[in-house]
């Protein structure tokens, strides 16, 4: 089993750092290793940081080690997909002192087949009993949960996760959730296949996130969820949707609702709007 190595200053976070991310996400330093504990900084951890995909939607670069998303997410005001979300707080969470893993996965793997595994970064947390924590996957659970056979519910929001072939678990998502699955394995971590999916779904034309705009964030009862023009808010109770109109509005909504700074957000419309011209032709 393969922990977050503590001798490669590119996957830990130094003691300023980590009092710097306890900061921005408001939690102070926790006084016992314990579920209780990890529970709390998974939920501050998601209700301050915004799942977003804007750099492989832009083409703007971006790294996978903890400390780059650090740099882009605790001293900027940016968020990241899973590689850095799951990433900088299973950074964290070893340089508190909890035992972290971080595990390969594969989104869609039930469908995709092998060829995902790497497209997902999710982290095992080893307490009194190893857990899952996840906050890589922007509208799923808000809260560390055990890693067994089972469905579960969190927020009204129902979850499971069962076996998946070769012996693969697999995490299913939430019936109104964008990523419908990930497949994982308790003792799994490829760094290698996750860094060179990474760079794929950051360049290739035929991957999901160089051609949607994609911005998630979890709200007090669910999540609210940016979607190239459509902006939709989730629930237990259900959703509603608002269609964006021009590049003001956006702006606006990536400040006001995402709480991001977003560099030009004029030109990110104008991407948005030539995918949908291309989509209409």
């Amino acid at each position: 089993m393969t922990h977050v190595p503590s001798n490669e200053d590119e996957m830990t976070l130094t003691a300023a750092q980590l009092e710097a991310y306890l900061v921005r996400i408001g939690v102070e330093h926790p006084d016992c290793l314990d579920i209780r504990s990890l529970s709390q900084l998974h939920r501050a951890h998601l209700m301050n940081f915004t799942w977003e995909a804007l750099d492989a939607f832009m083409g703007w670069p971006s790294a996978i080690s903890p400390t780059a998303a650090f740099a882009k997410m605790v001293e900027g005001r940016r968020g990241g997909w899973c590689y850095e979300m799951n990433g900088l707080f299973g950074a964290a969470l070893a340089a508190l002192g909890f035992r972290v893993t971080r595990l390969c996965g594969g989104v869609e793997r039930e469908k995709l087949g092998d060829i995902a595994i790497g497209n997902h970064l999710t982290l095992r947390v080893d307490l009194d009993r190893p857990c899952l924590a996840e906050v890589g996957v922007a509208d799923a659970i808000v809260e560390p949960v055990p890693l067994a056979l089972g469905p579960f519910s969190q927020r009204g929001f129902d979850f499971s996760i069962i076996p998946a072939d070769g012996g693969w678990l697999r995490f299913n998502n939430h019936a109104h959730g964008i990523a419908k699955s990930f497949d994982f394995r308790p003792d799994h971590s490829d760094e290698a296949a996750m860094a060179a999916t990474q760079g794929w779904l950051m360049q290739d034309p035929g991957s999901p996130f160089t051609n949607a705009l994609a911005v998630l964030r979890h709200t007090a009862d669910g999540y609210v969820a940016l979607q190239n023009d459509r902006l939709r808010r989730v629930s237990a109770e259900g959703l509603s949707e608002q269609r964006i109109t021009n590049a003001d509005q956006l702006a606006d909504i990536f400040n006001r609702v995402f709480d991001l700074d977003v560099p030009r957000p004029g030109r990110v419309w104008e991407r948005v709007q030539a995918i949908g011209r291309d989509r209409a032709a």
